[in-house]
């Protein structure tokens, strides 16, 4: 099932989510659900707040990097419970986008390299190590489940460069290709 992904504005992006469990109710449809949301909206990667949960879980495929960044191929994965627990490097400039965001794009400064202990789907253990651009898609959708959205990475200038804009986005004055829900759409609009 294709979920609406909300947009900025809405309290579920500012919320720190919530660890689940193995019994936590349709998990496995869930993430079938945000697979399927995902590459419907051309995502790379999609956060459970995303749709409106507020749990730690999200989903990335970074394959569509892999002409660039040949590590990038084949690399899909689902994280539950994720936290980075270690961040090294000099932070670098990369363009991202957010599907709670449609049309906008802005360059971020993250660090190079992570460590982070997640749980696979099955709710087997990892502790692991990524770098490039597969750790940029991964800190990019863990920031969603700490309640950061990437807007929250610019410069103050900025953001007040972006006020009507953003504006845009939470009232639903703005195109996009997929299902949304917008926190400040005035009803009977269409």
């Amino acid at each position: 099932m294709i979920l609406p992904v909300v947009a900025y504005g809405h309290p579920v992006l500012k919320k720190v989510a919530e660890d689940i469990s193995p019994d936590h109710p349709n998990l496995s449809q869930f993430i079938a659900d945000m697979w399927e949301t995902m590459y419907l909206s051309d995502g790379v990667g999609l956060a459970a707040p995303q749709v409106n949960r507020s749990i730690r879980l999200f989903v990335i495929d970074a394959s569509a990097f892999a002409e660039k960044y040949p590590g990038a191929e084949n690399f899909k994965k689902a994280f539950l419970n994720a936290y980075i627990y270690k961040e090294e490097g000099d932070e670098f400039s990369f363009n991202e986008g957010c599907l709670s965001f449609p049309g906008l794009r802005e360059d971020i400064l993250r660090k190079p390299v992570i460590y982070i202990r997640y749980m696979d789907e099955n709710f087997v253990e990892h502790d692991e190590r990524y770098d490039g651009v597969i750790a940029r898609v991964i800190q990019h959708e863990y920031d969603h489940i700490e309640g950061i959205v990437f807007v929250d990475r610019i410069t103050s200038l900025k953001k007040i460069l972006l006020k009507r804009r953003l504006s845009d986005i939470s009232k639903g004055n703005v195109e996009v290709a997929y299902r949304m829900m917008f926190p400040q759409l005035k009803k009977g609009r269409k």
